[in-house]
């Protein structure tokens, strides 16, 4: 159970389901007490009508026992002004709600009233009409006629008559009508209403099935992907156009970037392993030789396989550093005199710098780029090396031109690559591992600029590193 409702699916239908119960509740609600509160206002006007014919009846001086009482079978009661009955309909046997319980009038006075004698109706030709009030009260209550027993809304209206007596007449009108409507109403509704809360159920699990299906196919690749540990496969991407097809392209895409930096890595160790091997191997065998031959130790060749094993540890150490994220230090440094630094003591190096060049950042990281650029260069130039350190807006160029043979524009991004070397700088001993401008373009990046290699004025290579600069003051 707690697997079911633990889909996206099941919450999905339990939700829709549950909006629209909440709101089906509220909506039967309120049908039910607009109908009830019409049909009561029905029953009401209906009581006042016949209450208010009884009252002209009375107003005109029409005698008791010639009032209409028992039309349509409705309870009426006439009252005094004391609260007695003086008139009430003939079958009526229990009463509630008006006030008064008697249902047997007393007997009525002599005068206009009982209407007895001949001089009372002479008399009352030449009367004027009673008044009736203009105020009604309305309450509900039950009446008993002929053994039968309803529920009834009674409404009292207020008339003197033209003898100066002042009566209530209650009249009701039955519930009957209001009830059953109500109760065909609600029962309609409870069996209406489940059916369809099924019938929204049952669609909404439908409509998230069929949203949820290319989900479920790309759970289910990806679940083989990680079984398999195959990076070259792909998750589908439906046709849909929506946010399912973005997330299997999304999906996609970081497989792609996982598949190059799995790949990427894989041949990083295995070029790591063989660079390492042949100083390893070379200090080994001279290190053998020595201990059988002391007079043939090669102490200057045992020194520079260990510097170069140094450095290339140094290097690969800073790009596990550079790949686990590491970020640059927030120092400001000044890159004209980093670049005379690194220029120093460097044959056939030119400086040309403008002052207070700065850019934030790792003072050792920038330095190291300068170096493998300048190694770089020097490596390639035939006679002369020229750096050049300017602003370019809110930007830092620095600029390194070599007058050796230039990047053919097809290597100009291989170049960067890790543990590449071209054609003219394959030895090992003239042209390294292969990671200085790999390491410069991962720390160029890492600052937040570029670095790139053009063709230089005198013919051969231009690397331009672009870093964001930084305002003097604010050093």
């Amino acid at each position: 159970m707690s697997r079911l409702f633990g889909s996206v699916r099941a919450r999905a239908t339990l939700g829709a389901t549950l909006v629209v119960a909440v709101a089906l509740v509220a909506a039967g609600t309120a049908v039910l007490l607009s109908l009830r509160s019409n049909l009561l206002g029905e029953a009401g006007t209906q009581a006042e009508r016949s209450a208010r014919d009884v009252a002209t009846e009375l107003a005109v001086g029409t005698r008791y026992t010639e009032l209409s009482l028992d039309v349509d079978d409705r309870p009426v009661q006439i009252v005094d002004e004391a609260g007695g009955l003086v008139a009430a309909s003939e079958d009526l046997e229990r009463i509630t709600g008006t006030g008064v319980d008697a249902v047997e009038p007393r007997p009525a006075p002599t005068g206009t009233g009982d209407g007895d004698s001949d001089d009372d109706d002479d008399s009352g030709e030449s009367l004027e009409a009673g008044e009736i009030g203009e105020r009604t009260t309305v309450s509900d209550g039950t009446a008993t006629i002929d053994g039968d027993t309803e529920d009834y809304r009674f409404a009292a209206v207020p008339v003197e008559t033209r003898d100066g007596e002042q009566l209530t007449v209650w009249a009701g009108a039955p519930l009957s009508a209001e009830h059953g409507a109500v109760n065909t109403a609600l029962t309609v509704m409870l069996i209406g209403f489940p059916l369809l809360l099924a019938v929204v159920a049952w669609v909404t699990w439908l409509v998230t099935g069929r949203a949820l299906r290319p989900v479920e196919g790309i759970r289910r690749e990806m679940a083989a992907i990680t079984a398999s540990e195959d990076l070259a496969r792909r998750v589908p991407v439906p046709g849909t156009h929506d946010e399912v097809a973005r997330l299997a392209s999304t999906t996609n895409e970081t497989l792609a970037a996982l598949e190059t930096s799995v790949e990427r890595q894989r041949r990083f160790v295995a070029d790591a392993s063989h660079e390492l091997r042949s100083p390893i191997a070379s200090l080994r065998t001279q290190l053998e030789v020595a201990a059988a031959h002391p007079e043939l130790l090669d102490l200057d060749g045992a020194v520079e396989d260990t510097v170069r094993l140094q450095r290339l540890a140094a290097d690969l150490l800073l790009l596990a550093r550079l790949d686990a994220g590491e970020r640059p230090a927030d120092a400001r440094v000044d890159l004209a005199a980093l670049a005379r630094e690194e220029a120093g003591g460097r044959a056939g190096v030119r400086v040309r710098a403008e002052d207070g060049v700065t850019v934030a950042g790792s003072r050792g990281q920038l330095g190291r780029v300068l170096a493998n650029l300048l190694d770089n260069a020097q490596r390639h130039a035939r006679s002369a090396v020229e750096v050049a350190v300017r602003r370019d807006g809110g930007a830092v160029v620095v600029a390194v031109a070599d007058d050796g043979e230039g990047v053919p524009a097809a290597d100009r991004e291989r170049i960067f690559e890790r543990f590449v070397r071209l054609d003219a700088a394959r030895s090992r001993d003239d042209g390294g591992a292969g990671l200085g401008l790999a390491i410069a373009r991962d720390v160029a990046v890492r600052h937040g600029g570029t670095l790139t290699v053009h063709d230089a004025p005198a013919g051969g290579a231009l690397f331009e590193l672009r870093l964001p600069g930084v305002q003097t003051d604010s050093v």
